[in-house]
């Protein structure tokens, strides 16, 4: 077991190009009732949020870390968090009534009771002196607003929350947690935690001759080497880090934008341990590159190391890989199924959402360190399902509202993020204060047409990238990918409008989707095909203009065999980030085992090819032939790290905060899955077993405070599938059968 060490390195107030700081200033939260100290106030049912982290596991291998997702023995609740964190003692918290959550133990609660004391005494002594809110009525354990007496700036606090169940017996108090007020209070920002430095021992140490040796740590990882050794005399020896290896060598000329490094170290006499410094890169550390903070250093990935001309004779004990990364607990995920090759696809693409995030932001990789929409959207719906953590996908949507880039569909990016953000988190201070810039820069309003579609004329379409990624797509001012992009927006700022009560704009948008819906389906079409042209103005039909109304259930009934078709005939005719999409309409549709050919592809169009070349965190592109530039470390290409939670096992949220969860598994050719997928209000774990020979089941638990839909598996339908032993009630939608309203627990669908 390997320690994992926080990082002393708070974020500053607010960001500045190329150096975010706590987060873009301006506007301020939604607020509440105040009483005074002691006092009480209705905590209001429903579904609503924050975010918090999972116990008993550790970041990356390192030390188990508190307020987790384990069941208390006691029903005591779990997963506390402060305004989105589970370490909020760790960051300052600007917010005047911050909101709490928490996981609940307990079947049916009824009431919740919170304190906040000034002490850790006065809270041990079930004192709050600063808010008891009392036993409130409620089923309501996410998005819970302070409603005690004012808190003061710089001081810290402690609280902790019980709660009731159905039948209004008490369980026991939470763990106590402790969060800080920032020294300046009112301003709206979103805190995240620092970075911490994981020590990572050598996976494999091979000693090539008495002063020579190669080390491989496991996997790549962004930071720096370091030694301790004995040395009897000054001494000069060479350390060489890279990201690939040849045999038993870093390979220091890997091409691209691939990292190695070879340095001096001077040794002087003594036990003394030893950074090893890389040089640094001028591109990632100026301009528009988020700079980090100068304590950190310089910090490289890299997976090996080679020790030349050591005086003394080097151990595995005497080195480690020092990884830098934002606080991460493994266990809150897990995915396994009975094709191995699937198994590696899951665990590159997982570590490949935490790995990056040594910046304390979501980046684009090493190469130029530099947030992206669409990069951060891709790695905020893997950061949800593979860790309970929320504060850092926020954080990084509202920097980039802040620092906008430059392709159209990334701008469009930016509601999809405040609309995925919501519906993981169920609290709206974030759409608050995002929603006026949505509104002015994001959804694009004024290049809107009398047809109701956007005209790209003034923009930068992307389309994919890089440009041979783009199944020869013909640019045009109408263009159908932005256009897709922008019905799905009006949707989504449809149901935002609704969340902040502005029913006026809700009803705009609600109009504005419907033109805009009904024009797409009309002048993006080819009538003799039934396919979606690339814009108005060419015959031209690429992938991607099919595969993204596919995506987003853009497509009418009568034609949506066509397109299906054409999607699947086009295989991965597209770059890593358009894989994105291209999965998720292929799941969208019902076509899985398309989808896990795709995922499980051996071409060099997919992520074995990665796996097989060497990597542990994706790749910016499918290989070095379709991108001579690439890095070995972008989040964007790990696609299936949420599109395995999301589509495979079929976890998403169907309400705000989850309140109503969905889970429509589509296990294909799979005889087995299982995998626990993390939520706000704790984790929902599935198995799915169809040996050979036998009947299937589906097996699930809900956490505590949810409900959800469920859909029925293929396999089972024809079987009259019993729920928990008894006859199951099906509700038929379409071609599809569901079991509705589905409460907290163990559950077992199966054949009788």
């Amino acid at each position: 077991m390997v320690a994992a060490v926080t990082l002393a390195c708070e974020p500053s107030s607010a960001p500045t190009p190329g150096m975010p700081g706590g987060a873009p200033s301006g506007g301020s939260p939604t607020g509440g009732s105040t009483v005074g100290a002691g006092g009480t106030s209705a905590i209001q049912g429903g579904s609503a949020t924050s975010g918090a982290g999972t116990a008993g596991s550790e970041p990356i291998g390192g030390s188990a870390s508190s307020g987790g997702s384990v069941e208390a023995s006691n029903g005591a609740p779990t997963g506390l968090l402060c305004e989105l964190l589970r370490h909020p003692e760790r960051a300052p918290i600007t917010d005047a009534k911050p909101e709490f959550g928490f996981i609940t133990n307990v079947a049916g609660q009824s009431a919740v009771q919170i304190l906040v004391a000034s002490s850790q005494q006065l809270l041990d002594s079930a004192q709050g002196d600063s808010w008891d809110s009392g036993k409130q009525g409620t089923d309501k354990s996410i998005d819970i607003e302070y409603a005690g007496a004012a808190l003061e700036p710089g001081k810290t606090y402690y609280w902790k929350v019980r709660n009731w169940d159905a039948a209004d017996t008490a369980s026991a108090w939470s763990e106590a947690q402790q969060f800080t007020m920032a020294a300046s209070l009112g301003a709206y920002s979103t805190p995240r935690e620092p970075v911490e430095q994981t020590l990572v021992a050598p996976a494999k140490l091979t000693t090539l001759a008495p002063d020579h040796v190669f080390v491989d740590f496991g996997r790549d990882a962004f930071g720096w080497m370091e030694l301790e050794l004995d040395s009897k005399s000054t001494a000069s020896i060479t350390v060489r880090l890279g990201e690939v290896a040849t045999g038993s060598a870093v390979n220091l000329s890997p091409g691209g934008s691939v990292r190695a490094a070879s340095v001096q170290v001077q040794l002087q006499p003594g036990l003394r341990k030893y950074r090893v410094q890389t040089p640094q890169d001028t591109r990632n550390t100026s301009g528009d590159a988020v700079r980090l903070p100068a304590e950190l250093g310089v910090v490289m990935p890299f997976r090996y190391a080679e020790v030349l001309g050591s005086p003394v004779a080097i151990e595995a004990g005497m080195l480690h890989q020092v990884a830098v990364h934002y606080p991460y607990e493994p266990e809150a995920s897990v995915f396994s199924s009975s094709d191995d090759k699937l198994n590696q696809v899951w665990e590159i693409s997982k570590y490949s959402m935490v790995a990056p995030t040594f910046a304390g932001i979501y980046i684009d990789g090493d190469r130029e360190r530099i947030p992206y929409e669409g990069d951060a959207y891709i790695q905020q719906l893997g950061h949800y399902n593979t860790d309970r953590e929320f504060a850092l996908a926020r954080y990084s949507h509202e920097y980039l509202l802040e620092h906008p880039t430059w392709p159209t569909e990334w701008k469009q990016h930016s509601v999809m993020m405040a609309w995925t953000d919501w519906m993981y988190t169920g609290n709206t201070e974030a759409l608050a204060h995002a929603y006026n810039k949505l509104v002015a820069e994001k959804t694009l309003e004024s290049h809107v047409g009398a047809d109701g579609l956007l005209n790209s004329n003034g923009l930068q379409d992307l389309v994919d990238w890089p440009e041979g990624e783009r199944d020869g797509y013909v640019l045009k001012e109408v263009n159908t990918v932005v256009n897709a992009f922008f019905c799905r927006n009006l949707q989504q700022m449809a149901d935002i409008a609704r969340a902040l009560d502005k029913q006026d704009e809700a009803a705009r948008y609600d109009a504005m989707a419907k033109k805009a819906l009904a024009a797409f389906n009309t002048k993006l079409v080819d009538s003799g095909t039934g396919l979606y042209i690339d814009g108005v103005g060419t015959s031209h039909s690429a992938l991607h203009a099919n595969m993204l109304p596919l995506a987003f259930n853009l497509v009418p009934p009568e034609r949506r065999d066509k397109v299906v078709a054409f999607v699947k005939s086009r295989g991965m005719a597209c770059s890593v980030y358009g894989a994105q999409y291209l999965l998720e309409a292929l799941y969208q549709a019902g076509e899985a085992p398309a989808a896990l050919e795709l995922l499980t592809s051996e071409s060099d169009r997919g992520w074995l090819n990665m796996i097989n070349a060497g990597a542990t965190i994706t790749l910016e592109a499918w290989d070095a032939k379709y991108k001579p530039n690439l890095d070995w470390n972008h989040a964007w290409g790990g696609a299936p790290a949420n599109i395995l939670p999301r589509f495979l096992l079929g976890v998403t949220p169907l309400t705000p905060g989850f309140g109503k969860a969905q889970i429509r598994p589509q296990p294909g050719s799979l005889t087995h899955v299982e995998g626990t997928v993390p939520t706000i209000r704790g984790s929902i774990h599935l198995v799915w077993d169809h040996p050979a020979g036998k009947g299937p089941a589906l097996r699930f638990s809900l956490p505590g405070n949810m409900q959800a839909d469920v859909q029925v598996p293929q396999d089972l339908v024809g079987c009259s599938p019993q729920l928990d032993g008894s006859p199951a009630a099906l509700s038929v939608e379409g071609n599809s059968n569901w079991l509705k309203g589905v409460p907290v627990g163990d559950h077992e669908l199966s054949c009788p």
